[in-house]
């Protein structure tokens, strides 16, 4: 039997299952193999870094099949300025071990968060958390840090 394209199994979940907008439900269906995912990145990432290194996780939505995300896992050597729909590690080589930094849904999901703080249900309130100090400017400040940069400019600190 040969084997469905993805862009047929997202024809056929189109016209028959309503799409699922709970972001809880959501991630959990991305989260297939991302644990693999993860330890393959972090792999490349000990190949191509001497020091620490970050690992991004980017979930984009396929153009033409709404009801198809995926995870992009990209390794670098600097923290990434906080974006929508990023997932944030960092992995402390002399320790051996993955930091994980933050999340931030899509510009839906967090306007509506933002919007309805007092609502969120309490399996939610670590994300919220995450969008609010995103808000606040907090995980800009700590990207900043982790990359030795003056805390309100693009130069980085002497010495780095």
């Amino acid at each position: 039997m040969a084997r469905k394209t993805v862009g047929q199994i997202s024809e056929e979940l189109s016209s028959k299952t309503p799409i699922s907008t709970d972001p809880i439900e959501i991630e959990r269906a991305m989260h297939d193999n991302y644990e693999q995912h993860i330890y393959d990145a972090t792999e490349r990432g000990k190949k191509d870094f001497d020091g620490d290194f970050f690992i991004v996780v980017i979930t984009k939505k396929e153009h033409l099949m709404n009801n198809v995300l995926r995870n992009y896992f990209i390794v670098r050597g600097t923290c990434p300025t906080p974006e929508y729909d990023q997932t944030v590690y960092h992995f402390h080589r002399d320790a051996e071990y993955i930091e994980f930094m933050w999340t931030l849904p899509s510009k839906d999901t967090y306007n509506l968060f933002k919007d309805n703080v007092l609502h969120i249900a309490p399996e939610e309130r670590e994300l919220l958390q995450f969008i609010l100090m995103d808000i606040d400017g907090e995980l800009l400040a700590l990207s900043k840090k982790l990359n030795g940069e003056v805390k309100n400019s693009n130069i980085l600190e002497k010495g780095r």
